[in-house]
């Protein structure tokens, strides 16, 4: 009996070192970003970078989401991506990480690495608008209008009545010479924008 009652003990101490080893860890963690984001309002990010570091976990999302975010901001497109990478490994659903990682692929023009990031979005989410308009409007830069519609098309059935996603549908629809359709969805922005001047030029287009 007494041999239980010291291993309870020797238990319950073990216990009590291990929780206080993990409160500190984390006070010094939040420490760390406390002060990470007040180099980042002074716009130092290399010290905002430093002071994560300090306490740099390879397995935390937070701290490599966070220095996804820093070196991106600091001009290191390449380190950025690797933790917005991390990220990815650590949570595959997480939708933040992906268009974070889009911040810096986007930086150094890697177009296809940015297009995976939105189709493996819309993979999870289909219905995310951000990344349906975002792929509609990198496909309409590269004139593939067709592709582009589909996106946009989306995004008006989701929000009928939002002026970006309107007048890209109606100059996509423009583009492919649906110019019934364009003319339609042309009068829809100047409902929300009066004289908006895309609009305008769009229907001078037509008419």
């Amino acid at each position: 009996m007494e041999t239980i009652k010291k291993s309870l003990a020797i238990l319950i101490i073990i216990l009590s070192v291990s929780w206080s080893a993990k409160s500190q860890d984390y006070s010094a963690i939040q420490k760390a970003f406390k002060q990470s984001y007040q180099f980042e309002y002074s716009g130092e990010y290399v010290k905002a970078i430093e002071s994560l570091k300090n306490v740099y976990a390879e397995d935390s999302y937070e701290l490599n989401l966070r220095l996804g975010w820093l070196h991106y901001m600091a001009g290191y497109f390449t380190e950025s991506l690797a933790y917005y990478q991390r990220c990815i490994d650590l949570k595959p659903l997480s939708l933040e990480a992906k268009f974070g990682y889009v911040y810096p692929a986007s930086a150094i023009g890697n177009w296809e690495q940015v297009k995976k990031q939105y189709n493996d979005i819309l993979a999870i989410d289909p219905q995310n608008t951000t990344a349906n308009y975002r792929l509609g409007s990198i496909y309409y830069g590269n004139e593939d209008y067709t592709t582009a519609l589909g996106f946009f098309e989306k995004v008006v059935n989701l929000y009928p009545f939002d002026y970006d996603g309107l007048i890209m549908f109606a100059w996509t629809n423009l583009k492919l010479g649906k110019l019934r359709e364009a003319k339609v969805l042309f009068n829809k922005v100047l409902m929300y924008k009066p004289d908006d001047s895309s609009a305008l030029e769009g229907l001078s287009v037509i008419n």
